[in-house]
């Protein structure tokens, strides 16, 4: 049963709102004063807060200040007589779920409270996901035990909760979004976005756009004005991959930024001023991009203040084991088999392999080995390691596509598997299933239908 608070220095509207919200089903304690509220709340943990915005002492606007700073997301909804609606948008400005104006609609609030107990529920879920992701990985959903893992997991810990900008470099395939995805989810930041913005991927005039936003008529083509990474990320965390890939006068910008937290967007004058941490990634060694002149000794120190150095899977072989056991899982669920496991000879094969690839190049080949083996048990011959180089997605598609397959075929196929891999990974929530593939919800529906999935 949830628990709501009411709050209201008027004793009938207590009542009523009591019995109104009892009948629904809550559970309804009543305050007639700010400060009785808060010695309630010393003791107890509410669903939701309903409170009155004028009231004698400590106002309803400066009660929804304390309740924020007990914890950001609880819901508040706002109490206000008609007539006074500005100050109602105030409190919303400043964190209130929502607002009725007395007197009120029985009908309208029901349906109001109903709204914010339900997004409430989803915020305590996720909160619940996310301790059981830390209770069974660790602060991080790095996967491994070894001693070189378990040194990363400290520094995350050690940085995580401060303001510090973090460099994270390793090899490719190491898993530098995921110490940095790790860094964000367990600062105070982690309510916010992560934004990750990859800086070899885009040409320079476009990264520097795409980094700080433009103006109307900045550019060919800029018909509206667009906000960057950094104000989109605000409160949050920007994560830069390749940063080693920038060019000299993005390198300027963002030292800019990093050292005054501000900047003008691409064909703009006005200063925009940000709270974003950096989190920066690299599988060069930016020291000696340096020396070369390649890149800015200033920008390098001002991202290096703390430094993760990701090891290869070649020096963590004791965290494969249960690397394996986790694609395994894993793709047993996105192909819909019972289960997946290694033969001997598959396993002693990737246990005796270098791994250049890293963790990403053991995905791909757990992954291949999943779609080629005839029943549950993944053989040696499923797996291209006798040829020990690294199996990229373009090799592993000229083994498993069909010869003689027209282009339109192929795409069919592809496009049809990867909607039924996302739908079983969340549970045929075609939504849900969208967001993970990049796509928007109403075209899963026309790919659905097209390929008779409904």
């Amino acid at each position: 049963m949830e628990n709501i608070l009411v709050v209201d220095d008027e004793k009938n509207y207590l009542l009523v709102l009591k019995e109104l919200l009892a009948e629904e089903g809550y559970e309804v304690s009543t305050a007639q004063s700010a400060t009785a509220a808060l010695e309630i709340l010393a003791e107890t943990d509410p669903d939701l807060i309903i409170t009155d915005m004028k009231m004698p002492g400590m106002s309803g606007l400066e009660l929804l200040e304390r309740l924020k700073q007990k914890d950001p997301q609880l819901p508040v909804i706002m109490m206000t007589a008609f007539g006074t609606v500005e100050k109602a948008v105030e409190a919303m400005k400043k964190g209130a779920q929502d607002y009725i104006t007395k007197p009120f609609d029985n009908e309208i609030l029901k349906k109001t409270v109903a709204t914010a107990l339900r997004l409430w529920r989803v915020i305590k879920e996720n909160r619940f996901l996310s301790e059981e992701l830390k209770a069974k990985f660790g602060p991080s959903d790095l996967i491994g035990k070894s001693r070189a893992i378990n040194q990363v997991r400290d520094i995350i810990q050690k940085v995580a909760g401060t303001k510090a900008t973090v460099l994270v470099t390793g090899e490719s395939g190491t898993g530098k979004e995921l110490v940095a995805r790790a860094v964000h989810t367990q600062s105070p930041r982690r309510d916010k976005p992560m934004i990750s913005v990859n800086c070899a991927a885009l040409a320079e005039t476009l990264l520097e756009s795409e980094l700080f936003g433009h103006e109307r008529g900045a550019f060919t083509g800029a018909t509206n004005q667009r906000k960057g990474r950094f104000e989109i990320a605000e409160g949050g965390t920007l994560f830069l991959d390749e940063v080693g890939e920038m060019s000299p006068a993005v390198q300027v910008t963002l030292l800019r930024v990093l050292q005054n937290r501000e900047f003008e967007r691409v064909g703009g004058n006005k200063t925009v001023k940000v709270d974003v941490r950096v989190i920066a990634a690299s599988n060069r060694d930016l020291k000696e991009e340096v020396a070369r002149g390649i890149f800015r000794e200033d920008l390098y120190y001002r991202l290096n203040v703390v430094h993760i150095e990701v090891p290869p899977l070649r020096e963590r072989r004791e965290d494969l084991p249960l690397l394996i056991r986790y694609f395994l899982e894993k793709f047993a669920r996105e192909f819909n088999r019972d289960s997946l496991t290694l033969s001997p000879e598959a396993l002693e094969a990737i246990r005796q392999y270098d791994w250049p690839g890293n963790i990403r190049e053991l995905e791909n080949m757990l992954e291949r080995g999943a779609i080629l083996a005839s029943g549950p048990v993944i053989h040696a011959e499923d797996l291209p390691i006798c040829r020990n180089e690294p199996v990229s997605r373009e090799a592993l598609a000229d083994q498993i596509i069909p010869p003689g397959m027209k282009l339109n075929e192929v795409l069919e196929m592809v496009e049809r598997k990867m909607i039924t891999a996302a739908l079983a990974r969340t549970y045929q929530v075609q939504a849900h299933a969208a967001d993970l593939l990049g796509i928007d919800k109403n075209v899963i529906k026309y790919k659905m239908k097209k390929y008779n999935l409904v």
